[in-house]
């Protein structure tokens, strides 16, 4: 289903001013903090009216300021996850499921208690009250709500923003479930680069109010120009790949790109299913010649397309792998040493070790929509 926003408005001294379209099941909404991202959300939600605006879900109409038409939030059918569960603290799990449910159109349900329960595995937290529960479980919980609601629309504005390390890794791969198997739209907040690189389908990026992008993940996080807005620390490319095979001996799972093939440590998963992965610039090296008699086991064939001087000493360099797009973060000094220029054919180098569980993610369908 669609998701058009076209909107302006005007809060004190900030404008916010996008557009965009998307029909993935994940969009997210990445930028830094005060960008406008919660803005457009309140908006999209109907907890904000602004100046002027259009906003549609598939053939529903949200907003259209030229038609006088505003649907009150609770006409809109849009579940909203925030940052904090914000569950009802004298109410067990499965009262505050029931909430949601209770609200949900008959004809309109996403599936039965049951469903949910399984999709989010929270079937043994049910009598327990949020004051026991973790900062993941209280998300899950929450996401289960606004699913019983049967949404059109889900927001969800940053909701792994308040968790540690290891509770965002625990909520990650139910938050790709529910983007794989529920499919409703979904608009996901975040200025987490490895959140947007693992869930989304399309990025939509915000700069002080503005779309400065907006298109398929992997071609707006391969775009070195955007390096300042998405983060160079952590900018990466992102590849959807499949599993072709598995080394078991080695602990190592076979990865086929349009470049060739990726090793990286076992996924337990059949093979043919589809994978996206993120490899980090900085994890990348450059060769003239294939290299021999090196531990690192990744090694494709690449064209150089553009660089991009950056901070200090740094280079910023886009390949071409087989149509995939690789970024390599290099020095001055090995670009004049290595002559890197565009057209220049060489090997990029990626160490197995270097994919990490945060880089790793199954997507859905065939890998394109995810």
């Amino acid at each position: 289903m669609s998701l058009s926003v076209d909107i302006t408005h005007r809060q004190g001294d900030f404008t916010l001013d996008a557009r965009f379209e998307s029909q993935g099941n994940l969009t997210a909404l990445f930028g830094r903090s005060g960008s406008g991202k919660t803005t457009l959300v309140n908006i999209v939600a109907g907890l904000i009216r602004p100046k002027r605006g259009r906003v549609t879900v598939g053939d529903l109409v949200l907003l259209d300021s030229e038609r006088g038409i505003f649907l009150p939030p609770h006409r809109r059918r849009v579940g909203y996850v925030f940052q904090e569960g914000r569950l009802f603290p004298h109410l067990t799990v499965r009262q505050n499921l029931l909430y949601g449910h209770w609200f949900a159109p008959r004809q309109g349900r996403h599936g039965s208690l049951e469903h949910v329960v399984d999709l989010l595995g929270i079937s043994g937290l049910l009598a327990r009250k949020p004051a026991l529960l973790s900062g993941g479980e209280k998300q899950r919980v929450a996401i289960g709500r606004a699913l019983l609601a049967s949404p059109r629309l889900l927001l969800m504005d940053e909701p792994l923003a308040s968790l540690d390390e290891g509770r965002k890794a625990e909520i990650l791969p139910y938050i790709e479930r529910l983007r794989d198997e529920v499919r409703i739209p979904i608009l996901y907040v975040s200025h987490g680069v490895g959140e947007v690189a693992r869930l989304a389908s399309t990025l939509v990026l915000l700069n002080e109010g503005a779309v400065a992008a907006a298109g398929p993940t992997a071609d707006i996080m391969g775009r070195l120009d955007l390096f300042p807005m998405t983060g160079r620390a952590e900018a990466g490319a992102v590849l959807e790949t499949r599993i072709v095979g598995q080394e078991a001996e080695y602990g190592l799972t076979l990865l086929r790109a349009a470049g060739g093939l990726i090793r990286v440590p076992r996924i337990d998963l059949p093979t043919g299913s589809p994978i996206r992965i993120r490899i980090r610039a900085r994890d990348v090296m450059l060769a003239l010649e294939k290299p021999a008699g090196i531990s690192a086991l990744n090694i494709l064939p690449a064209t150089v397309t553009e660089l991009r001087p950056g901070d200090g000493p740094i280079v910023d360099v886009r390949l071409d792998c087989a149509g995939d797009a690789l970024l390599a973060r290099v020095t001055r000094r090995s670009v004049a040493m290595l002559g890197l220029r565009p057209g220049l054919a060489l090997h990029a180098v990626v160490k197995s070790v270097a994919f990490d569980r945060r880089s790793i993610a199954p997507t859905g369908g065939d890998g394109a929509e995810v």
